[in-house]
C-alpha cells in the first residue's frame, strides 16, 4: 500500500504524448510545481490540460505552454499569460473556456460518475452554442458534460503513504475534485507523514482516489499579484 514514488520524474514517467492532464490550484496557489516541472523536463507533446488557469507567462503551467507542449486548454481564467494569448490568437492552441463554477462542477461530476448535468449559467451566450438546452420549471438550462483525465496532478499540504491528503486554505481550490476525476492521480505533498498521523475526520481526499504520492522538494509558492500598502493605512 506504500504509494510513495522517489521523485516527481518517476511519478510522471508513463505520461505520454497526447495525454489529458488535470492540474489543481487557483492562480499560482496550490499548483503541483514539482510535477509540472517534471512534465516539462519529460518533453511530452500534444497535451490537453484541464485547469482553472494556465499560470503566468513564466510560472505554473505557463512553462509547458512556452515549451510548446500543450495542444488544448480547458480553463476558466487565462488573463495573466501572454504566451497563452499569442498561441490562441495564432490558432496554435485550442481553447475551451468555461464559467468557473461550471468548470468545477464538470470536474466534480467526472469524479462522481455523473455523465452530464444542467445549469442555467451561460444560457443565451456563446457558452451555450452547440449544446443541448432544456426547460425546467419555466427556466432554460444548458447541458454540460463531465470532465475526466488520464492523469490528475494535485498539490496537498500533508499526505501519508497511503495517499490520504489534507489541503490548506486557497490551495484546496480544484485539487480535491480533480483527485477524484483522474484515472491516475498523482499527489505532490509538502509534508509526508506516516499512516495514522492524519486524523480520519481531517482527511480531505481519501487515499482510495490517489495512486501515487511524491514528497515536494523545490516548491516556491510564487505570488501572482503582489499588492502592498504602507503600515497603518486604512486602519
Amino acid at each position: 500500500m506504500n504509494k510513495v514514488y522517489p521523485s516527481a520524474e518517476a511519478a510522471v514517467a508513463d505520461v505520454g504524448d497526447g495525454a489529458t492532464l488535470m492540474s489543481g490550484g487557483f492562480g499560482l496557489c496550490g499548483n503541483p510545481e514539482d510535477l509540472i516541472r517534471a512534465i516539462r523536463a519529460k518533453g511530452v507533446k500534444d497535451l490537453s490540460i484541464i485547469s482553472n488557469n494556465c499560470g503566468t507567462t513564466e510560472l505554473g503551467l505557463g512553462i509547458l505552454l512556452a515549451n510548446g507542449q500543450v495542444r488544448k486548454m480547458t480553463s476558466s481564467y487565462v488573463g495573466e499569460n501572454k504566451v497563452f494569448e499569442g498561441l490562441f490568437l495564432s490558432g496554435e492552441l485550442e481553447v475551451e473556456l468555461n464559467p468557473q463554477g461550471t468548470l468545477a462542477e464538470r470536474i466534480r461530476a467526472g469524479g462522481a460518475g455523473i455523465a452530464a448535468f444542467y445549469t442555467q449559467t451561460g444560457y443565451g451566450t456563446q457558452v451555450a452554442e452547440g449544446k443541448e438546452t432544456r426547460e425546467f420549471d419555466g427556466r432554460q438550462f444548458v447541458m454540460e458534460t463531465a470532465l475526466q483525465a488520464d492523469f490528475a496532478l494535485v498539490k496537498a499540504w500533508k499526505g501519508d503513504r497511503w495517499g490520504n491528503l489534507v489541503y490548506r486554505k486557497t490551495a484546496r481550490n480544484f485539487n480535491p475534485m480533480m483527485a477524484t476525476a483522474g484515472k491516475i492521480t498523482i499527489a505532490e505533498v509538502e509534508e509526508l507523514v506516516e499512516v495514522g498521523e492524519i486524523p480520519a475526520d481531517q482527511v480531505h481526499t481519501p487515499g482510495i482516489y490517489v495512486q501515487r504520492v511524491v514528497s515536494a522538494t523545490s516548491y516556491e509558492k510564487p505570488i501572482e499579484q503582489r499588492t502592498t500598502r504602507p503600515r497603518g493605512e486604512g486602519v
